[in-house]
Formats: structure tokens, C-alpha cells, sequence
């Protein structure tokens, strides 16, 4: 293992909100190693910033990782040629031109139906009624499993992220994930001989990608596609309503709603960390690490780096994002960043606040995360 100095975390509290302690170790113990986590932490943004494009050192090839194990070698747990290959055949399936193109009005489209479904109860929860549903419908137009029903999406995504982040070793979660993989197998199947023109099922297939490749990448694409962009879709609404002089400045046309979810996802981060393993030997601001060390690269922390952002802990649409890493950085930046940031800032936010007048929170919202963090439950009323 690094000799890294050592910082103990009080699990539960990590996951109710691990800012905290993440602000501690910036300050203190800026590369940390976690018993509690059984992994060296690296809490800096530069830092995370630099080291997350050495793969050499810090490889995303993690042959015994718990993604790996539990969803098959995808993309992301490859590096190098080996990984470039795999991106560039999905590529035109996720593009910012076909999103742009094709995807956008697949996407109102479903998001007007919800929205007509919802408009009359006056009253949702915001995460399980508007932005599952609004997540799902885009994703299972985007893998090509047009077969799945929108609620098994977000159920089977829900099993695979826990599973993994699952460093406790629950067997009962891990279990769970296995059933939520052998379904998308099952789904991936019962659509392979024809899959929806442009879904990423149709381009892995005619990219002359390998089946077991296409369905670990397929398997990846609703880990990373579904409860992230539903947590910031709800989240994202819960932040602006908590904060209404920041909604009117878009409402007035002052800021966009790209400002809002750019900020939300700096300031919440659904994606709060990517694992590494270590490669081979190496020094990294005077901490050593040693090959088969596993590194967990802070998105969480570095988005909220005092360095870069002042008041980092405060929600706020009009500073500059710019240096914040939500989706990653180097050759593994998300490959759906274009269409995440077209599902939720120009549809789903726009589309519920001009469809349901007078929305406001109705209640209680508590967050829970680390690995991935968003809301549990955001409930809102609007105007019959």
C-alpha cells in the first residue's frame, strides 16, 4: 500500500455528506490513505487533474475492480488503444452533433408526455416521478433497449452503481447487481439482431465490436447514464427552488440553465470519484505508491478545492466552472457528456418549469453519497 498519512472517516457520515471530511483532507492530508475504504485518496483538484491522464501510473485496467468483476471489462476499465478503439465506435451514437440531431427531440418528446401525465396531480416527487422517467425514456433510446420498462432501467442502474461502490463487500448488494446484469443480458439479447438505428447497441454491433465488449459497454452506458442524470435532474430543480433569486436571473434571461446544471454538478458532484489502480511504482507529492495500490481519484473533493473556487460550499450560478471536473478530464472524460448535458439543461429544466407554474418544494430533502451522490427524495407542488 502508498505510505500516504492515514485518515479515518466515519463511514455513515462520509455517505450522509462526505464534504467534511473531504475539506479536511485538502487542508491536512491532501494524498490520504482510508483503512476505512481500503484506498489512498487524492483530494486535490491539480492533483486529480494531473494524475487521472497517467494511466500508466494510476491504469483504469482493474482485472479484479469490482466494476470489472460485476459488469465485465467495459471502456472505462481500459486504457491506451484498447480503450480509444472501443470510444471511437461508440462515438457516433453519442456525439454532440447527434445528440444535437437525432436524440434531442426523442428526448422532449418523452419528457412532454411525462410532464402531461404529472401536470394534473399537482403535486410529485421530484426524483422518482419526473426525473427517473425523464432519464430512463432518454436511455433506453440511447442504448437501443427500447424493450426494458422505464422503472426496471432505473432499478437495474440503482443495483449496478451499488454494487460498485460496494467496498464493504455486502453480499446482498452484490447479489442484487448480479440479477440487475443478467437482465440487461437479457434485454441486450431479445433486441441484438435489430436494434434502433443509431442507438449504441446498433454502432457497437456495426462497429464490428465484440459481443462480450458491446455488452459490458451497454452495461456501462446505464451505470453511468441513468441515476446520475436523474440525481442532477432533481437536484439540480431542488438547488434553484432553494435558491429563487438564482432561478430568476435564467427566468429573465440573465444565466442559462446549462450555468445551473454546470454548477450543481460541481457543487453535488453525482459522480464523486473514479477508481485507479496503480501501475507501477511512483512519487506523487512526496507519497509513494506501489503497483496494485487502489487510488480513488476525488471528483468530489477537487470540484469544491478552495484554490479554485471561493465559497466553494455555496451554490452558485454565476461563478466560473470552468476548472470543475464533474465529467472527468483526459481521454477518460465522459463519452456522454453531450447527451447528459442536452437531456437535463435543455429539456428536462426548461420543459417542468415553463409546464408546471408555481413549482415549489413540498417537504424535506436529504442526499446520501459518496461514490455517487444525489437526492433521496424531492417532493414539490405546483399551481392547478
Amino acid at each position: 500500500m502508498s505510505d500516504a498519512p492515514v485518515a479515518h472517516i466515519d463511514l455513515a457520515a462520509f455517505t450522509a455528506d462526505p464534504y467534511p471530511a473531504l475539506q479536511k483532507m485538502r487542508a491536512e492530508t491532501p494524498i490520504a490513505f482510508v483503512p476505512e475504504l481500503g484506498a489512498t485518496l487524492i483530494t486535490r483538484r491539480d492533483d486529480v487533474h494531473r494524475e487521472e491522464k497517467r494511466v500508466q501510473v494510476f491504469s483504469s485496467l482493474q482485472p479484479q475492480g469490482l466494476m470489472t468483476r460485476l459488469m465485465g471489462e467495459n471502456m472505462m476499465r481500459k486504457d491506451g488503444e484498447a480503450h480509444q478503439n472501443e470510444r471511437k465506435i461508440l462515438f457516433p451514437a453519442v456525439s454532440p452533433r447527434t445528440v444535437q440531431d437525432h436524440w434531442r427531440a426523442i428526448f422532449a418528446a418523452k419528457t412532454a408526455e411525462i410532464l402531461d401525465r404529472l401536470a394534473p396531480t399537482g403535486a410529485c416527487d421530484l426524483v422518482t416521478d419526473y426525473a427517473m422517467p425523464v432519464s430512463a425514456e432518454a436511455l433506453k433510446a440511447i442504448t437501443g433497449l427500447t424493450n426494458m420498462a422505464t422503472a426496471h432501467m432505473d432499478h437495474v442502474s440503482q443495483a449496478m452503481i451499488d454494487g460498485c461502490a460496494n467496498y464493504a463487500g455486502n453480499p446482498e448488494i452484490e447479489a442484487r447487481c448480479n440479477s440487475a446484469t443478467q437482465s440487461i443480458d437479457d434485454h441486450i439479447s431479445g433486441m441484438w439482431s435489430d436494434p434502433p438505428p443509431r442507438s449504441a447497441l446498433a454502432v457497437m454491433i456495426a462497429g464490428g465490436m465484440n459481443e462480450t465488449s458491446v455488452r459490458a459497454n451497454i452495461k456501462l452506458i446505464i451505470s453511468g447514464g441513468q441515476n446520475e442524470p436523474r440525481d442532477a435532474i432533481a437536484g439540480t430543480i431542488w438547488a434553484l427552488l432553494s435558491h429563487p433569486q438564482q432561478l430568476e436571473m435564467i427566468l429573465k434571461g440573465e444565466r442559462s440553465w446549462h450555468d445551473a446544471f454546470s454548477e450543481y454538478a460541481r457543487w453535488q458532484s453525482p459522480i464523486g470519484m473514479s477508481p485507479r489502480r496503480v501501475a507501477q511504482r511512483d512519487t506523487v507529492n512526496g507519497v509513494t505508491f506501489e503497483p496494485e495500490d487502489r487510488v480513488f481519484l476525488m471528483f468530489a473533493s477537487a470540484c469544491r478545492d478552495e484554490a479554485h473556487f471561493a465559497e466553494p460550499d455555496r451554490f452558485d450560478i454565476t461563478r466560473d466552472t470552468q476548472p470543475a471536473i464533474s465529467f472527468g478530464a483526459g481521454p477518460h472524460f465522459c463519452a456522454g457528456a453531450a447527451a447528459s448535458r442536452c437531456m437535463i439543461a435543455d429539456v428536462a429544466l426548461p420543459m417542468i418549469f415553463d409546464r408546471l407554474p408555481g413549482l415549489r418544494l413540498d417537504g424535506e430533502v436529504r442526499f446520501t453519497g459518496w461514490a455517487f451522490r444525489g437526492p433521496v427524495s424531492v417532493p414539490v407542488r405546483w399551481d392547478g
